[in-house]
């Protein structure tokens, strides 16, 4: 393959650096494929190489390459559309990524960067951002130029806030602050009118304000891992939000109101909360696939369960639960139900009908004999006793194991 000189030239520098590093063997040049089809690739399957397309380098990746400063020559490569340097040991990249301009997407995941050049607002074109894992304290001025980004990750940042500028991204998606010493989510946040995903997970944000219903567009909310003993109403008006929904590792001692009003929402994960009781208008959400509600202090859950007819998850261990109701027989699409840590000394006969149910964890209840209805389970594939006082007699188990059951006792 012919590159432009100016390529080839910068293309050397980078392999030097690489065999420097140990990444390419002595005398390796820097691995180069033609482009498959036009327009650049979201990641190269290579952690080192790069793809051309006609003369010119159009993605570049050095990925766990041991890299602690990137070539000068970077500039050279006019046409790079991905530049992915994910996993090295960058504290800072040159002000030349300025001049890349038709740069698309920057993977820097996994260094040690705490700022940005300025000249990275020049990058017109850009469309995603990566930066999680990185000690980031500040973002660059000029953010707002940014008009082409989509995705901006910064994960694990040091950032304690974030830029006005941020609020004037129009065109963003996807946006994430997580595991970051925020106490609050930015104001300019709520005025990102296309966004679809809010990660602000692991921080120390405490409240949320009735803004976040001007999200119309927002399909996944992560706000686990943080101080929030309630959701603002507006959440219940967010008909978008149908991917996640994660409020993991707060101070919730009920589940919210304006949750169950997202009818559509698949997956809701609301473990290690302080959960007593659940309302019974958890059987108005009637997308459910997944819910998650282990590590709470439930005793029961509300015969409204049983309306959730697309479930095809529960999780309940870890919450002393002491009983079910007869209607979690119901629901017919569930395929996972765990059940372990509880204080379960019976399981309601009506739980037979549950023929779509693979996996059954029971470990560690208050069971003493063997229920009658787990012979009722036609796909079952797993059922965990364990930690339970009961006694399965051999044949039992051979017999469940014929039908294709794993038993663990």
């Amino acid at each position: 393959m012919i590159l432009r000189r100016r390529d080839a030239r910068a293309l050397d520098d980078w392999a030097a650096l690489l065999r420097d590093r140990g990444s390419l063997p002595a005398g390796a040049p820097l691995p180069v494929r033609p482009m498959a089809s036009p327009g650049s690739p979201r990641r190269l399957p290579d952690d080192v190489g790069a793809y051309a397309q006609g003369d010119a380098v159009v993605a570049l990746s050095a990925r766990r390459a041991g890299l602690e400063s990137v070539p000068g020559s970077l500039a050279e490569l006019a046409d790079l559309e991905s530049l992915d340097l994910t996993g090295n040991r960058l504290t800072s990249l040159p002000s030349s990524i300025g001049a890349v301009t038709r740069l698309r997407r920057l993977h820097l995941d996994g260094n040690q960067v705490a700022s940005l050049p300025e000249e990275v607002v020049a990058l017109a074109r850009l469309e995603e951002l990566h930066l999680d894992g990185n000690p980031l304290a500040r973002l660059p001025d000029g953010l707002g130029r940014l008009q082409a980004l989509r995705t901006l990750s910064m994960y694990g940042s040091a950032l304690s806030s974030v830029p006005s500028e941020i609020g004037g991204l129009s065109r963003l998606e996807y946006l994430s602050l997580g595991r970051a010493p925020l106490t609050s989510v930015p104001e300019a946040a709520w005025g990102l009118k296309e966004l679809r995903a809010l990660i602000v997970a692991e921080t120390r944000v405490a409240s949320v304000p009735e803004r976040i219903g001007d999200l119309a567009h927002l399909e996944t909310l992560d706000l686990g891992h943080n101080e929030l003993a309630a959701l603002p109403e507006a959440v219940g008006s967010l008909s978008k939000l149908r991917s996640f929904l994660y409020l993991s590792h707060n101070r919730l001692a009920d589940l919210p109101a304006p949750v169950t009003r997202l009818r559509h929402l698949r997956y809701l994960n609301v473990t290690n909360n302080r959960l007593t009781a659940l309302p019974d208008s958890v059987g108005d959400m009637q997308g459910l696939v997944e819910l998650r509600l282990y590590g709470n202090q439930l005793r029961t859950v509300p015969d409204a369960i049983g309306e959730l007819a697309a479930l095809q998850e529960l999780h309940l261990s870890d919450n002393g639960l002491a009983v079910l109701p007869a209607a979690i027989g119901r629901l017919r699409s569930l395929t996972h139900l765990d059940l372990r840590n509880n204080a379960l000394a019976s399981l309601p006969r009506e739980m037979g009908a549950l023929g779509s149910l693979e996996f059954l964890d029971l470990r560690a209840n208050r069971l003493t004999s063997l229920p009658a209805l787990l012979e009722d389970l036609p796909r079952l594939r797993k059922l965990d006793l364990r930690w339970n006082k009961l006694d399965a007699p051999r044949a039992w188990r051979e017999e469940m194991r014929r039908r294709g059951c794993a038993v663990y006792v």
